[in-house]
């Protein structure tokens, strides 16, 4: 089995997840990218990447490997980011974001080192998930799969279904994060498809379901760190959060889906991050060039 990747203190967590958010923000130029729901699940994977998950990024391919699947996909640059903070590819990397040479696109592509499976039509990769999940536990193996998904996501019919199934199943090695930051798209999740009273729903499929702050790692501490939340049953965290995080400018904001910047926008938003006003917008763009 590999050794976990731990980091004990939080603020080694708390820099990393900055600079996790700085490089979402840089994916953002050259093309754009799905900056506020990459934002609101960078906390969570900085955390599951730095004290949860058993995997090595030398030997990505460990019969004995814990498994990671984003599921929301369109939140690959956060996932981008993440690996290239615990040695799965390059910093250096990351600039290919969008480009004809690479594929680091917007979603999660297989052929990147540390990604498990592709993501593209969402409500897909739960169901992908309970398969590695039920062949880990014909095979007695020691490994967990972990599913991050969506909360707009949760309005495909797939994901119901496959939670039928893992139930029937009792695949307490599957652990379903819902990054809950309440915004399908470009329009709330409660004035589309309601999904409240989300936790219970789970609990009605016969999963163990728990609730988070998913911006708060001793919140994490709390449920991540004593997994399975229940013996026999798989699990549920719903994890509340907020689209567009570390800028307050654009948090919980609709028409922050998507965000195509330009290098002084850019600029203006990583000092935003790191708690800076732009007075001189000329000088920010410089910066931000000299940093590249």
């Amino acid at each position: 089995m590999q050794t976990q990747l731990k980091l004990n203190a939080s603020a080694e967590l708390e820099a990393i997840v900055a600079r996790v958010r700085e490089n979402i923000i840089r994916m953002s130029r050259h093309g754009g990218c799905f900056l506020g729901a990459s934002m609101s699940c960078a906390d969570l994977l900085t955390y599951l990447y730095g004290r949860v998950l058993r995997i090595d990024p030398r030997r990505v391919q460990d019969r004995d490997r814990d498994y990671l699947l984003l599921s929301k996909g369109h939140a690959s640059a956060a996932l981008y980011a993440v690996l290239a903070e615990f040695g799965f590819l390059s910093d250096g990397r990351l600039d290919n974001h969008l480009r004809l040479h690479d594929s680091l696109y917007w979603h999660p592509n297989s052929s990147i080192r540390g990604v498990e499976f592709h993501s593209g039509s969402l409500g897909h990769l739960l169901s992908v998930g309970i398969g590695i999940a039920l062949d880990i536990k014909l095979r007695r193996g020691p490994s967990r799969v972990f599913v991050i998904l969506g909360d707009g996501e949760l309005n495909e019919g797939s994901v119901w279904e496959a939670t039928l199934v893992a139930s029937a199943k009792g695949l307490d090695n599957l652990i379903a994060i819902v990054d809950r930051n309440g915004f399908q798209a470009n329009a709330r999740t409660e004035d589309l498809i309601p999904l409240e009273p989300l936790a219970g729903k789970f609990e009605s499929f016969g999963w163990a379901c728990e609730e988070i702050d998913g911006h708060s790692f001793d919140e994490m501490d709390r449920v991540l760190g004593v997994l399975p939340v229940a013996h026999g049953k798989p699990n549920a965290i719903v994890a509340r959060t907020v689209r567009g995080k570390g800028l307050p400018s654009m948090e919980n904001r609709e028409d922050r889906w998507f965000v195509a910047s330009s290098e002084e926008e850019a600029a203006s938003m990583i000092e935003e991050l790191y708690g800076g006003k732009v007075e001189e917008p000329g000088r920010a763009e410089r910066k931000l060039k000299l940093e590249l």
